[in-house]
C-alpha cells in the first residue's frame, strides 16, 4: 500500500481543534471512539504509553492533549497511517515513536520496554462478519486479522506491574476479550457504552490490570446523546460528553 497523496488528505480538528489531524479523505477516518477511549486512560505525566494499532495517531494525540510529558509510543501495521501518525505528532508538537509492525512480529526494543498503559482500538468485526470495504485500509482497519486474543496478550506482556489496558471494542465481542484476559491480566471493568437512553450497549470499554486482583466490575452504561432519538441537525451529546469530545476532559470512569 503506498503513501497517501497529498490532495487525498484532509486536516480535521479534534477537541475543539486542539488536536489537527491529517487522515484519508476517504477509507478509513477517525471518529469519536478513539477520543473516548482516550479520555478514559488515568495516565499521569511522566508514565509511558503504548497504543496497538494507532493509526493515524488520533488516540494517543488526545491523550497527549489532557495529559502532558506522557512517553508515547504505537504500533501501526500499515505503512501510509505509520507515516501519517509521525506527520500528526509532529505538527502537533508531540514526540511520538511509531513503528511499522505487526503485533506478532513486535520489533525487538519494544520487546524490552514496558509500560504504564496499553491502549487500543481494534478491529471491530470478525473475518466475513462485514462487507467488504472498497479501500484496503479501511478494510483492513475493521476487519480482523489478528485475533483479537493476540491484541490482549500483546499488551499483557508489553505492562509494566500494576499497568493497565484499556481497549474499546463492540459489545458482543466482550466475551471474547474477557475469556482472553483469563490468565493474564485482572481487576476488570466494563463501561458499556449507550447512543441514547433506553438503548443496548453498542461498544464497551475494557479496563484491565497487570496483576490485579479485584473483582470483576459490569458498569451502569454511559449514555453518550440526550433525547431519544434524532431529532435534528447537528450533535445531541449530553454535557458530560460534550466536554470529553470537544475540550479534552477525561471520561467520568464510575467509582
Amino acid at each position: 500500500m503506498n503513501a497517501f497523496a497529498e490532495d487525498a488528505l484532509s486536516c480535521n480538528g479534534f477537541l475543539g481543534g486542539r488536536v489537527q489531524l491529517w487522515q484519508p479523505a476517504k477509507g478509513y477516518r477517525a471518529g469519536v471512539d478513539p477520543v473516548l477511549l482516550a479520555a478514559a486512560v488515568p495516565a499521569r505525566a511522566g508514565e509511558a504509553v503504548l497504543e496497538l494499532g494507532c493509526g493515524a495517531g488520533q488516540a494517543l494525540l488526545c491523550l497527549a492533549a489532557r495529559v502532558p510529558d506522557l512517553h508515547l509510543a504505537g504500533i501501526e501495521l500499515q505503512r501510509p497511517y505509520a507515516e501519517l501518525a509521525r506527520r500528526n505528532a509532529a505538527e502537533n508538537g508531540q514526540a511520538v515513536e511509531v513503528f511499522e509492525a505487526d503485533l506478532s512480529a513486535l520489533p525487538q526494543v519494544l520487546k524490552q520496554r514496558q509500560f504504564q498503559h496499553v491502549i487500543a482500538n481494534p478491529p471491530y468485526y470478525k473475518p466475513g462478519a462485514h462487507s467488504s470495504a472498497r479501500d484496503a485500509g479501511r478494510q483492513v482497519a475493521l476487519g480482523e486479522g489478528t485475533p483479537l486474543a493476540d491484541w490482549i496478550t500483546t499488551a499483557a506482556r508489553r505492562l509494566a506491574p500494576k499497568g493497565y489496558l484499556h481497549m474499546i471494542q463492540r459489545a458482543d465481542r466482550l466475551p471474547d476479550m474477557l475469556a482472553a484476559c483469563s490468565g493474564c491480566l485482572g481487576s476488570i471493568e466494563v463501561l458499556p457504552l449507550v447512543p441514547r437512553a433506553d438503548r443496548a450497549a453498542e461498544l464497551v470499554i475494557l479496563r484491565a490490570r497487570k496483576g490485579g486482583r479485584a473483582d470483576f466490575r459490569l458498569f451502569a452504561p454511559l449514555i453518550l446523546h440526550e433525547g431519544a432519538k434524532h431529532e435534528r441537525d447537528g450533535d445531541s451529546y449530553r454535557r458530560q460528553i460534550q466536554a470529553v469530545l470537544r475540550d479534552g476532559a477525561a471520561l467520568p470512569w464510575p467509582g
